[in-house]
């Protein structure tokens, strides 16, 4: 298995704290999963970045995905594809944190975000076919 535990640094711990307080969103799981996709959403590789310390927050990988926690892996390793890298366990996981941190970053960072509905109009609109 690629990923066994999700780990998340002081300061993705602090934006965390800090989207559930404004979304009400009470688990971080949910939320992670929130800022995972919206990384993954951006057409440029998450930048390169070290971790220092241990992690603030500690998260196993089916809790994190929840019922779809192979589709995650799935959506990770295709993004490592598309972004020419390997897909082997140790870039998985990297990459994986990479876009994870980027991601809380990004919806941390979004005044857009301050309720449960400002992260819902995050979603991208949705054509639908019966009005064409």
């Amino acid at each position: 298995m690629a990923i066994e535990t999700v780990r998340i640094d002081e300061q993705g711990r602090e934006q965390l704290i800090r989207l559930k307080r404004h979304t009400g969103i009470e688990t971080w799981n949910i939320l992670c999963r929130w800022a995972l996709c919206t990384s993954l959403a951006e057409p440029t590789r998450p930048p390169m970045r070290l971790f220092k310390g241990e992690a603030a927050v500690e998260i196993a990988w089916r809790v994190f995905g929840g019922v779809h926690h192979e589709l995650y892996l799935a959506l990770i390793k295709q993004r490592c594809l598309q972004d020419n890298l390997g897909i082997d366990d140790a870039t998985v996981q990297e990459q994986f944190r990479l876009h994870l941190h980027r991601g809380l970053g990004y919806l941390a960072a979004d005044r857009a975000v301050r309720s449960i509905s400002g992260l819902a109009r995050k979603l991208p609109r949705t054509v639908d076919a019966s009005a064409a």
